[in-house]
């Protein structure tokens, strides 16, 4: 199952159709983080160490594509160097596992993935876990989130986009 869905999904546009754009015109009309009942993509969630079991929550987050628009200067003389336009200095993907962690406090940003994108807006799915949840703090694999040091992970770049944006995953 999982090997098929890794394969639609090396082109979702093709592989979809109509399914793919019923999905973004109703993914257009909810809010900026939206709780997901699961995971849409559940071979890159699996492998990304999500379970289907109590603890873990899926957030589906959209974020505007393209640089960030400064004001336009109100008045007076306006410097020859004095842009508009500037590019965020984290990828979107971070973006929006901070915009989660702001919504939902009580969890841990795990991991999270691409699931699409149109004109506008990218959409990230961000697996969160509750480290107080009892089936986490008994799961051998995830007992570390429950501990003090690991809380914050998003803003503080420990996800693997956050290493990859601190230069940790180069070779």
């Amino acid at each position: 199952m999982t090997k098929a869905a890794r394969q639609i999904w090396k082109s979702p546009k093709k592989n979809l159709g109509e399914i793919w754009k019923k999905r973004l015109v109703a993914w257009r009309k909810e809010d900026t983080v939206t709780r997901a009942e699961g995971p849409t993509r559940i071979d890159r969630a699996r492998t990304l160490g999500y379970k289907a079991k109590q603890g873990f929550v899926i957030a589906r987050v959209k974020v505007a594509k393209g640089k960030r628009k400064r004001q336009k200067v109100a008045g007076g003389r306006i410097p020859k160097k004095a842009g508009r336009f500037f590019s965020t200095a984290k990828s979107n993907q971070i973006l929006c596992e901070e915009r989660a962690a702001r919504k939902f406090v009580n969890l841990e940003v795990l991991n999270s993935y691409y699931v699409g994108e149109d004109g506008r807006h990218q959409w990230y799915e961000i697996i969160m876990v509750d480290p107080e949840n009892p089936s986490i703090a008994n799961d051998r694999e995830r007992r570390w989130l429950a501990e003090k040091q690991h809380r914050g992970r998003a803003f503080r770049g420990l996800t693997s986009p956050g290493k990859r944006m601190r230069g940790l995953r180069k070779n």
